[in-house]
This record gives C-alpha cells, structure tokens and sequence, in this order.
C-alpha cells in the first residue's frame, strides 16, 4: 500500500523575500533574492495525522509555535528560490506521512546459533586457562 502525502499550495505559506548571504558581488547588496517561508502548522489543510507528526518532530526548521521556517538562497532568482522552498517543504510533509513499518521478528537461524555457542565455549575455555595450575 503506497500512500500519497498532500501537496501545499501557495496559499497557506507565508512568502518574505530576505537578502542572500554568500556570493553574488555587488548584487547581493542590493537585491532580496533570498526566501524565508513560514507554514504554520496548526492552522493548515493538512490531516490530523500529519500534523501531530510534524508538530513532536526534532527538526531545527520546525518552531517551539508550529511554525515551519524554510531559508531558500541557493539561486540568484527570487522566483526560483521560491519554487526550492515550497518543494522542500513538500519533501518534508511527504516523509513525514510516510507510514512506519512494523517491524516482524524472526528467529535465529542454526548457523548463528552455533556461532555463538562455540564463541561461548572458546571464551569458557580461556577462563579456565586463568585458573590455579595443579601439580
């Protein structure tokens, strides 16, 4: 079963162009290329489910509020930094609603068995080494 996570719009986040770190010469004085969007959670479309998740995450991009901060500045172009921001944020939601899976026990098979008894005897046997030498 394959679950598919809701996608978000444009609509629920808060999009505020910052100015970049980094390079970009003389440009990077001037013009906000870079993006810092704000999704809260609590007040967002997303399932019950999703949100719980996303709220116990330990994430340094999700806020003590609910509040998911993401800084995109990796290109020149605010629009595309934009883009960059709304997908990752997709990317995050998308693992987050990944189901967990379950894990099944299984038995020790025979060959690990026998590893381990003969560790144990080896073991015993340098033990018994150590003891008092009798004439």
């Amino acid at each position: 079963m394959s679950y598919i996570a809701p996608k978000i719009t444009e609509s629920e986040v808060e999009f505020t162009a910052i100015r970049a770190q980094g390079a970009g010469g003389q440009n990077v004085n001037k013009v906000s290329s870079a993006i810092h969007l704000r999704f809260d959670i609590r007040s967002s479309s997303l399932p019950e489910f999703i949100k719980e998740k996303l709220l116990v995450l330990q994430d340094q991009r999700v806020t003590k509020e609910g509040v998911v901060v993401i800084k995109a500045q990796t290109t020149r172009s605010q629009e595309q930094n934009r883009v960059d921001a709304l997908a990752r944020l997709n990317e995050l939601i998308a693992e987050v609603s990944k189901p967990v899976k379950t894990r099944r026990e299984t038995r020790p098979t025979l060959g690990s068995k026998q590893r381990r008894l003969e560790g144990k005897s080896i073991r015993g046997q340098v033990k018994a080494l150590r003891g008092k030498i009798q004439d």
